[in-house]
């Protein structure tokens, strides 16, 4: 329950760090807008045809009396859904993180700047942390597709599919999030997928804790908007716990959200570019 704790307060820290840094704030809901723009279009479509998918997928329960047929397919209708919500949250927030990340890298350094006054760098030109990340995405997504599956076959088993895969989905979905999320500041570290991925297993309680909220959070497609450049800011206090890096005594500095305009990385441009590369 500690760690539980604990990685909520970095989520909560992430928001708070942001919102005393308001232009970082409003460059971190761009790329999550537009990213929200095209999956919107593209749920609402799938949405539409759900019961058509179903009816298709279920050929065997035609013959079915009322109500079993209903309550059945009626059942499968929610899974779906929820599992294409699943699905979702999770490329929704890798796709994002692709869209904005020279923002999102320099961001997180600002974060580590203010907490330590250094930020850890990869080495790395730009190009290549493109390319690592994009890699690393698209092995996410697969693994997220076939959790995907998985949950949606246990969803036929009665009563456990409708109320313990549901919980499991969100657990699975919450550390998910939290993978992709300190990707960025652990990359800068020199931290790849293998390594983060073995973390975060270690800390596994204090990895729930900071994404099933957040998962829950982002089932209301505005709130992920609102909330992405604070989750990315967490995610990097996040990793400093982690990685047991120590703040510097005056971390509190820049409270009035102005003073952060005189520290290295300070955006000039509407779309900050990273300086790892």
């Amino acid at each position: 329950m500690r760690d539980l704790a604990a990685g909520f307060g970095y989520l909560v820290k992430g928001q708070r760090w942001v919102a005393r840094h308001g232009r970082w704030w409003g460059f971190g809901m761009i790329p999550a807008l537009i990213t929200l723009v095209g999956y919107a279009a593209a749920l609402v479509a799938l949405f539409f045809w759900t019961d058509d998918i179903i009816d298709w997928a279920t050929p065997f329960a035609d013959g079915w009396p009322s109500p079993w047929l209903d309550v059945f397919r009626g059942g499968l209708s929610v899974l779906f859904v929820g599992v294409c919500l699943f699905l979702a949250i999770l490329t929704f927030t890798a796709v994002t993180l692709l869209v904005g990340q020279p923002f999102y890298e320099s961001l997180s350094e600002q974060v580590d700047i203010s907490e330590s006054g250094t930020a850890p760098e990869s080495g790395l030109p730009l190009w290549r942390e493109l390319w690592i990340g994009l890699r690393e995405a698209i092995a996410l997504v697969f693994r997220v597709a076939l959790w995907g599956v998985l949950f949606f076959a246990l969803g036929f088993v009665p009563v456990i599919g409708q109320t313990v895969i549901p919980v499991l989905a969100f657990c699975v979905t919450g550390f998910f999030l939290t993978e992709e999320l300190t990707s960025i500041a652990l990359l800068r570290r020199g931290v790849l997928l293998k390594e983060r991925r073995r973390l975060l297993r270690g800390r596994r309680m204090f990895s729930l804790g900071f994404g099933v909220p957040l998962a829950l959070a982002f089932l209301l497609p505005l709130v992920a908007v609102f909330l992405m450049p604070g989750a990315v800011a967490g995610a990097t206090l996040f990793v400093r716990d982690l990685m047991g890096e120590e703040a510097r005594a005056d971390d509190d500095d820049d409270a009035d959200g102005d003073d952060d305009r005189t520290q290295p990385g300070y955006p000039a441009a509407p779309y900050p570019s990273s300086s790892a590369g």
